[in-house]
């Protein structure tokens, strides 16, 4: 089979996905895959990435996908990126792996120098984690340590992660209600982009609030931006009331939604920020960024009280710090602002020419199309694999079509793809 050796090529699909390598492969993952994890479906659209390069993706029956999921996000300097590539190269010649809490590594501490310099947070230090979910339950734990009280607010909807503590916030109930009997009641709930009147409201009856976690775009559950303004009345109302405000840039972060964070869209700096995800550049690594004087709160004799073995991973660094340096180089987020309003241009005009299209929504490039209903979502993107675009449906009730493409897309390629949806919403 041909090489995958260009990220910038149009889709070619060969045989109709999934196609029988595929199939073949998906029914084995089936048989030894646990049913929570196993990459099996439903409805069939089951694909087996081969190999991945740039907003381009290779499934192992030759079909060739653009990529607009990017995935998860995490390629945001697209697949394979031969900068991160050869940084990982490098360090696999020199240290793997190391001691994580115990012994650090060069690259650790200039990956933790460079956050503390991009991130828009006050005097801040950097806390490693190992995912998204690890990086906000470090939050958790942070403002519970540093301010003596047991309640969070957070916002519906929103996505925080699956873990255990992390999962409390998310809001989908789907997802929480198997292990509700076994949760505290320490959670509270507001609707997302609600009046400052009712949060003001809110923060002055429950003073045992530690913190206020928000998304500054909500993501996995629809791609929901607030209302303008709102995330600088939410930053000071919890500088009014005392409260902790953590911001969620796990998926907006490193450029996604034109800017290096969404909250600089508003000027906003939160007391802690958690990101993830495209700081990898493909490798596993996260961290949560926090005001100094909260982080002393974890100053204390004896073993860490939050760690694990492949915490600030060498290899992982090396790839965060290529990535941050592409990052700048190739200005993507003025890059993914520009796309992004030549985007919205041509999104707008779905609204009105596509009946099963409620609305539109977005910044940078990161997008959401509103279908009527999830199965008209989920037709659409099985339209789009079978042309040669991966997307997913998300929202808490799956009618949101995510269109989140690698930062590097070309525009040939980002042209190809919406023109690639028109025709496939003709079809649904």
């Amino acid at each position: 089979m041909a090489r995958l050796r260009r990220g910038d090529l149009l889709p070619r699909i060969l045989l109709p996905p999934p196609g029988p390598r595929s199939r073949r492969l998906a029914r084995r993952s089936a048989r030894y895959e646990a049913p929570g994890i196993n990459t099996v479906d439903p409805d069939g659209t089951t694909l087996v990435w081969r190999e991945a390069k740039g907003a381009n993706v290779l499934d192992v029956d030759g079909n060739r996908y653009l990529d607009f999921t990017a995935g998860f996000g995490v390629a945001a300097v697209g697949h394979r990126h031969p900068a991160v590539v050869a940084a990982i190269r490098d360090q696999a010649g020199l240290l793997v792996h190391g001691l994580a809490d115990v012994h650090s590594h060069p690259g650790r501490s200039e990956l933790a120098r460079q956050l503390v310099r991009l991130a828009p947070v006050d005097d801040a230090q950097v806390f490693f984690a190992v995912s998204g979910s690890d990086a906000i339950e470090i939050a958790l734990k942070t403002a519970f340590l540093a301010t003596h009280r047991d309640r969070v607010l957070v916002f519906d909807p929103a996505y925080h992660g699956m873990s255990l503590g992390a999962l409390q916030l998310t809001s989908r109930s789907a997802f929480r209600e198997p292990f509700a009997h076994i949760f505290g009641n320490r959670v509270d709930r507001l609707p997302f982009g609600c009046p400052e009147a009712e949060l003001d409201n809110w923060l002055r009856r429950h003073p045992q609030t530690a913190c206020v976690i928000v998304e500054p775009i909500a993501g996995r559950e629809g791609i929901v931006l607030p209302p303008p303004g709102w995330l600088g009345e939410l930053r000071r109302l919890c500088t009014q009331h005392h409260v902790l405000l953590v911001a969620d840039e796990i998926f907006t972060g490193f450029g996604r939604s034109g800017r290096w964070f969404a909250v600089d869209h508003e000027g906003v700096r939160p007391d802690v920020l958690c990101c993830g995800k495209a700081l990898g550049g493909g490798l596993q690594v996260a961290a949560m960024i926090g005001r100094r004087d909260l982080l002393s709160s974890w100053d204390r004799d004896g073993e860490a009280l939050h760690t694990g073995t492949f915490v600030a991973h060498p290899m992982a660094c090396a790839a965060a710090l290529a990535t941050l340096g592409v990052i700048r180089s190739a200005r993507l987020p003025g890059r993914a602002a520009r796309l992004g309003r030549l985007v919205e241009i041509r999104l707008r005009t779905w609204e009105a020419g596509f009946e099963s299209v409620v609305a539109t929504r977005g910044r940078g490039l990161m997008w959401g199309v509103e279908m009527a209903d999830s199965d008209t979502a989920h037709r659409l993107t099985r339209n789009l694999l079978a042309r040669g675009v991966i997307a997913l449906a998300g929202g808490p009730d799956g009618r949101v079509v995510q269109l989140l493409p690698p930062l590097v897309i070309s525009d040939s390629q980002l042209n190809a793809a919406l023109e690639i949806v028109e025709s496939a919403l003709v079809d649904i």
